[in-house]
């Protein structure tokens, strides 16, 4: 398995879902309280198909979580990397990589 090494950032330099990164605690802290409900379906025993139908619902939330990160890392992370004359290649290569996982998921 092949590690890439996060680049290194002058100190202050944000990632590029800083700006947004109250509205991405939000959500997750939404989406953990629907992992707790369905939880507490499991212990209340409740049909079989609500309970897929609320793990059908956390798997789309974390999906768009996940494609705004990687809409923002290319944006800010890839762009960013390119205009200062960083090699593109590595960076590309590392967001396919990511790309690749989420599929896989």
């Amino acid at each position: 398995m092949t590690t890439l090494i996060p680049p290194t950032r002058p100190p202050g330099a944000g990632h590029g879902y800083i700006s947004d990164k109250d509205r991405y605690l939000a959500r997750l802290k939404r989406i953990e309280g629907q992992a707790r409900g369905i939880h507490r379906m499991i212990h209340e025993d409740t049909y079989c198909i609500d309970i897929l139908t609320q793990i059908s619902a956390v798997n789309a939330a974390l999906e768009n979580v996940a494609l705004g990160l990687l809409d923002d890392h290319l944006k800010h992370c890839v762009v960013g990397a390119i205009n200062d004359g960083q090699e593109a290649d590595a960076k590309l290569k590392e967001a396919s990589a990511a790309i690749a996982r989420l599929v896989k998921s």
